[in-house]
């Protein structure tokens, strides 16, 4: 692969700056993709993500996340790495991104600077929810489109699709339709303000560089309600106390945020049921139990 990656950087300057590379360096933690470490002779160092060609759409949607998120952040605050090229070479796309330097941090930069994210992209007067291309979450697919109302949006394009997919595992939607129409009419009551959201935001998606700024990386973005961010950090823990103050401090949460967490939640946990099994699929079944007490 690092003789690939070599080749495939032949073809573009925008990587290299006419610079040699002195190594390549596996680096682990993801499930989807392979990454590299690369280290040229100038002392520029870059992050790679490798995949087959035919899972290309994936690194397209990244780039165009990483885009937005950029545009949108709060560069005092947060860093989001720009995207240096994407390029497929025989059987292989590589997305090639701005390497980041991170360490462990109190989170407090990170907090005010999502706040500020999602409260930068509300005012940039957005009238529908939802994403222009289709997008994905992990290895599963995101479903594309818009919808002005919030509820409808976020039950026909966030949880249908995955309780489809959960078929698989013995879960019928029909099942549970009055579970969906009692969401969609609660969340087009609630109908927040649109913000840019990060989409999957657990802790190995995000963190602090060594200049003290906060990090968003790996996004599966949309327009969506910000509380959907800030119930992800709550799924898998990994978030202190400081993230959430230093969010609040910037743009407090609705008081009634914390009701919507396990609903905004559930996307997350049937995506997973859904790749993974195991747990998920339980857990997933109690939360639609619990939200059907609801109704």
């Amino acid at each position: 692969m690092e003789e690939l990656i070599q080749k495939a950087l032949s073809s573009s300057n925008k990587v290299s700056n006419n610079s040699l590379i002195e190594k390549i360096i596996p680096v682990g933690g993801g499930c989807i993709h392979k990454a590299w470490s690369i280290h040229f002779q100038n002392g520029k160092r870059v992050f790679a993500k490798s995949n087959y060609i035919d899972n290309i759409n994936m690194f397209k949607f990244e780039r165009e996340c990483l885009s937005v998120l950029k545009r949108f952040a709060n560069e005092s605050y947060i860093c989001v790495p720009a995207t240096l090229d994407l390029i497929s070479y025989q059987n292989i796309s590589i997305l090639f991104l701005e390497w980041i330097d991170l360490k462990q941090c109190k989170q407090n930069v990170l907090g005010k600077g999502l706040a500020l994210l999602h409260k930068s992209s509300s005012e940039w007067s957005k009238k529908n929810f939802g994403w222009e291309e289709e997008g994905f979450i992990g290895s599963s697919t995101q479903t594309r489109g818009w919808n002005s109302n919030w509820g409808e949006f976020f039950v026909n394009y966030r949880l249908r699709p995955q309780l489809l997919q959960a078929k698989a595992w013995g879960v019928k939607v029909e099942d549970y339709e009055d579970v969906l129409i009692y969401l969609s009419s609660y969340l087009n009551d609630h109908q927040p303000k649109i913000s840019l959201v990060h989409g999957d935001l657990w802790s190995g998606n995000c963190g602090c560089t060594k200049n003290g700024l906060g990090s968003l990386y790996d996004p599966a973005c949309y327009w969506a309600d910000r509380e959907v961010d800030i119930s992800m950090t709550k799924l898998f823990g990994g978030f202190n106390r400081e993230f959430y103050k230093g969010y609040e401090e910037i743009w407090p949460l609705n008081k009634f945020s914390k009701d919507r967490t396990d609903i905004y939640n559930l996307y997350h946990l049937l995506n997973h049921a859904n790749i993974f099994g195991g747990s998920y699929k339980e857990n997933s079944l109690k939360i639609l139990k619990d939200l059907r007490s609801r109704v």
